[in-house]
This record gives C-alpha cells, sequence and structure tokens, in this order.
C-alpha cells in the first residue's frame, strides 16, 4: 500500500475508532500488552539486531512499554464531559480527538519511544501514522503486526517506510491533525515550522545534557554506581542519561576514585549475552560525531580523566573529561559514551552550572539536606528534578523539557489530551 493509502485508511478508521468508548479501547490495550508479553524474547532480539542494545537492556525495554500499556489500560478517564458552574443551564467542556498523528520517532529506544507516543494518542480516540527511523524499520512493522493480532482495526497504527525527505510531504497531507517528534534540535526545528506553517500541533522532545549533581552530604557510593548507569545505559544514546556530572569541590578527591570504579565496569561486550553491559553505538556515522565532539571539547581545554578509546566501527571503552564552563562543548549534546565532570564549590555554583546550557530537559540532584533539595527543585531549569536517583521515565509521571529541549507531556493521564481540541458547550 503506498503512503497516501496509508493515510486515506488512517483517516477513514479515524471517523470510526473516534466514537468507539474510552473502555473499549482500554480493552484492546489489554490484549495488545498481553501480545507484546509473549514475544519479549522475539521483540528484543530484534532490537538488539538492530541497534546494537545489550539484549537485557532490549527485553528491559518492551518489560517497560508493557507496563506503559496496563498503565493506560486500566487509567481513569479523564476525558469525560467538564461540567463548569456558570448561570447557563448547559455549561461543558468536551474532548474531541484532532485525527491522524504523525510519530517522528528516533532508533535509541525503538519501541519505548514510539508506543509511549502511540498508546495514549490512541486511547484519546485518535490514529497514528508512524516515521522510524532507518535502521528501525522492522521495529515498527512489528508494532503495527501486534496492533493488528491484538484485535484493533486497520488503519489504527501504521508503519510508514519512509525517509527524512518524505516527513513535510506526509505533515503537509491534510488528512494529518499533528505531530509528535523525539529527535534532534535540528530535526525538531524542521517539523515544527512546517506543522505550524500548516497550523497544525506538534509535539517535541528533544536532546538534554542533563545535570547529575553530587553535593557533599551525598551518599557518595551509591551516586557513583547509579552516575556510571546514568552515563552508560543503552550506550549513552539516551537524551535524559547524565551527561555533566557536577561535583562539590569538597567531596571531589573522595568522590572520584569511586565513581571511576564503577565507570570502568562498563566494557564493550557481545550485545547478544545477557552479561553484557555495554555495547557498541546505533551507527558507526555516531561513533565519527562522538569523536569529533571528543577532540572539540579537548581543543578547548578538557582535561582526559578516562580517554574515549574507539576500538571497532562503532564500539568504544567510555571516556570520561574535565570540563570548565565555557568551554563551547557544552552546548552540545554528547549522545555517546563520553561523561564530562565539572567542579562547583557551592549549591549556587552548581545551579550556575546545570543551568548554563541551551538544554531543560532532566536534572538529578544528590543531597539529603531537604532544603538544599527545596533550592534546587525551585531553581533547577528542566522538565523533571530527580532526587538522590537517576533521571528515568516513568508512566505515571509527565515527561517532557524545557528550553531547547522541546515542549508538550509525554506519559501520565496528562498525555491524554495533547491531541484533543476542547469543545466549549453553553447554553439554556
Amino acid at each position: 500500500m503506498n503512503i497516501n493509502n496509508k493515510l486515506i485508511l488512517a483517516d477513514k478508521s479515524f471517523k470510526d475508532w473516534r466514537v468507539v468508548s474510552f473502555s473499549q479501547r482500554q480493552k484492546f490495550l489489554e490484549k495488545l500488552a498481553d501480545l507484546l508479553e509473549k514475544e519479549i524474547p522475539k521483540l528484543a532480539k530484534n532490537i538488539t539486531k538492530e541497534m546494537h542494545k545489550p539484549i537485557s537492556e532490549s527485553k528491559a525495554e518492551i518489560e517497560k512499554s508493557i507496563l506503559m500499556i496496563r498503565y493506560y489500560a486500566a487509567a481513569e478517564n479523564i476525558l469525560v464531559p467538564e461540567k463548569i458552574k456558570t448561570e447557563f443551564r448547559v455549561s461543558e467542556v468536551h474532548t474531541v480527538p484532532k485525527g491522524v498523528i504523525l510519530g517522528v520517532m528516533p532508533w535509541n529506544f525503538p519501541f519505548w519511544q514510539v508506543l509511549r507516543f502511540a498508546v495514549p494518542a490512541i486511547l484519546a480516540g485518535n490514529t497514528v501514522v508512524l516515521k522510524h527511523a532507518s535502521i528501525c524499520f522492522g521495529s515498527g512493522n512489528l508494532m503495527e503486526a501486534a496492533f493488528l493480532k491484538a484485535g484493533f482495526p486497520k488503519g489504527i497504527f501504521q508503519n510508514l517506510e519512509i525517509g527524512h525527505s518524505e516527513v513535510q510531504k506526509v505533515l503537509e497531507n491534510s488528512t494529518v491533525k499533528g505531530v509528535s517528534l523525539t529527535g534532534s534540535e535540528k530535526a525538531g526545528a524542521e517539523v515544527a515550522s512546517i506543522a505550524g506553517k500548516q497550523i497544525k500541533k506538534s509535539l517535541l522532545e528533544l536532546g538534554g545534557s542533563d545535570a547529575f549533581i553530587i553535593l557533599d552530604d551525598a551518599n557518595l557510593k551509591k551516586a557513583a554506581k547509579t552516575g556510571a548507569e546514568a552515563r552508560l545505559q543503552n550506550c549513552g544514546q539516551a537524551c535524559n542519561a547524565g551527561k555533566r556530572f557536577i561535583i562539590q569541590k569538597n567531596i571531589e578527591k573522595e568522590f572520584m576514585p569511586l565513581f571511576l570504579e564503577e565507570y570502568k565496569l562498563f566494557v564493550p561486550g557481545d550485545p547478544f549475552k545477557k552479561e553484557t553491559k555495554l555495547s557498541g553505538m546505533a551507527r558507526p556515522d555516531l561513533a565519527d560525531e562522538l569523536e569529533k565532539q571528543y577532540k572539540k571539547a579537548i581543543k578547548y581545554g578538557a582535561e582526559i580523566i578516562l580517554p574515549l578509546e574507539r576500538i571497532s566501527d562503532n564500539e568504544f571503552n567510555p571516556g570520561l573529561i574535565k570540563v570548565k564552563a565555557g568551554n563551547p562543548i557544552l552546548q552540545e549534546e554528547l549522545f555517546g559514551p563520553l561523561g564530562m565532570v565539572m567542579i562547583a564549590k557551592n549549591d549556587k555554583e552548581a545551579l550556575q552550572l546545570a543551568n548554563d546550557i541551551p538544554f531543560g530537559l532532566s536534572n538529578a540532584v544528590w543531597t539529603k539536606n531537604k532544603k538544599r533539595q527545596k533550592f534546587f527543585i525551585e531553581n533547577l531549569e528542566s522538565g523533571t528534578v530527580s532526587l538522590n536517583k537517576k533521571s528515568s521515565s516513568d508512566p505515571r509521571l509527565p515527561f517532557g523539557g524545557a528550553k531547547s529541549s522541546g515542549y508538550g507531556t509525554e506519559l501520565s493521564l496528562h498525555a491524554l489530551k495533547e491531541f484533543v481540541n476542547m469543545k466549549t458547550i453553553v447554553g439554556n
């Protein structure tokens, strides 16, 4: 089926799907979760084959996706008409699904990123067409097949095997009413500008350079272990990974040996072995880009703590560099196994370093002191602040960014209202 016919089918299916009850849509989601659970080994193997994620992480990604689907399958219906008390006999606010929504999704979490957008959009009454990363067309097709096996009508979720050059044509099609993109700043700006010209809703979840702040009253051993995981999980290819480790100066000598010990445990291995914690990056060109950024950082004064050593087309021994404010590398996102260490005299300087970047996705702060926690909660410029834990996403909680990290909300009940229109009913 060509692209135009798929869009026509998505639009036609929307006309019927929009009137299916919320509870009935949830029953389809229950079946989808059950089906994915039975296919975890097959789906995980496909993810690892496509983008080289360690098989244990691929399985965890599918399991998290199932958890999220079940959350929505049992969620409260917040889309029921809301009655407002006024002088009129009828005063209500209704929610109306927008229609066909385009998802432009990345390769780093081939199932999770797609499903966390698609599931609430579909539950709200929309239909979805997916433009997946080119190396993840297999994942896109597996998801489309899963929706059909779970009993969803044809056209509710469709995978479009198209390249970046065709996104504009799809988004400009009159059947498409909105777009959700997870990806780079550049891709987000391009897609948002097209959507804006077409007067269509856009949701952007873009890059991050999250701070992982360790203060002098933190549990240093736990912070060191969690920090290494935060930087190197998924080979460092996560938008909300801990990328900048801002350490209070008076604990630097105590914390760094603990941190390096944990960091060095991540050694590249066979992604299909369950004990492997780190494997290669998704593509060789992405490894090339990381290597260029590493050299740029050093050129502008970064000190090497652990060298970033390339051992194959897409594999590295993870690197760690010490960076000072003003280094131009801080204006970029490092997407791979390379971490940055920064030193702050006190809380005020740690906050300044954390905020002095274009991004604002998610930050982590390690302190036992509630007053200090409150200071960072109130002043960090990010969509999420994690306390004494690494940044992560949870189906029950909203996820989104500030500044150049994008806008709009994914996950939680709030996501159900991202792709609906509010219709006011008022009169006597």
